[in-house]
């Protein structure tokens, strides 16, 4: 699926897809879930995408989800196009590099522990704010965000809802290296294009094995996306996001 929100460009075995809905800080909607699963789906199937580098237009990397859509009922049995990303993050085996700046919220933030790498410019706010909206942790970042930085450090995070700066984020682990806003693409770019420079196969082969198996990640999306589902329908998760809307249109 291509949609004009979400910008692709390929050099040097580099597939870079830039999410472009700069006018809503990149805030990602039904149609950026599905057209970024598919573009993540044929980078697996296209010899010449070595790497993946996933970056925001603007101001911001991205502002979470589209709350107007989490406020909006998906009909029975229909399939998520957030769940499809979820699946194709959780089982891609070529590497994915993310250029962060700005805000990075929600699954703005989950998905970066995805990444193999991250590099975010001073600007950068790494926050978890699924507490404060009455939810959980989502994308299986109950299971990544606990191995990537510890429990104690993950649990402030999650439960804080604060924040996390780059220079603290690169301190902890969230984030390899804190680059020059007006850098950060190009620098993000050269590093993917000496990562792609290796063979497919033993890059594919050092994914497998360094990250928690599929399986494994997938069951912890799954277990989420349960609570998630309950919790998001329910009067406490729906006060907060109308509350959340409507204080951010007057």
């Amino acid at each position: 699926m291509t949609s004009p929100l979400l910008l692709s460009h390929h050099a040097d075995g580099v597939l870079t897809l830039t999410l472009n809905r700069a006018d809503k800080l990149n805030a990602l909607n039904v149609e950026m879930y599905a057209a970024l699963a598919s573009a993540l789906a044929a980078a697996q199937t296209d010899a010449q995408t070595r790497v993946v580098v996933i970056a925001g237009d603007g101001k911001a990397f991205c502002a979470g989800n589209d709350l107007a859509d989490f406020l909006t009922a998906r009909p029975a049995g229909e399939p998520s196009p957030a769940m499809g990303l979820l699946d194709q993050l959780a089982q891609r085996s070529k590497p994915l590099i993310a250029a962060v700046q700005g805000a990075a919220v929600g699954i703005g933030a989950t998905i970066l522990l995805h990444c193999d790498m991250v590099l975010a410019a001073p600007s950068a706010l790494i926050t978890f704010p699924f507490m404060a909206l009455g939810l959980i942790p989502e994308a299986a970042s109950t299971l990544l965000l606990p191995r990537m930085v510890g429990h104690a450090r993950a649990m402030e995070l999650f439960m804080l809802c604060q924040p996390c700066p780059a220079a603290r984020a690169a301190e902890i682990g969230l984030v390899n290296q804190v680059v020059a806003e007006e850098a950060l693409l190009a620098t993000t770019q050269a590093l993917a294009a000496r990562v792609a420079q290796h063979p497919a196969e033993a890059l594919a082969a050092l994914i497998r094995l360094a990250r928690p198996p599929v399986a494994q990640m997938q069951a912890q999306i799954a277990d989420e996306s349960v609570v998630f589902a309950e919790l998001l329908q329910g009067p406490v998760a729906q006060g907060r996001m109308r509350a959340f809307l409507a204080g951010r249109t007057r």
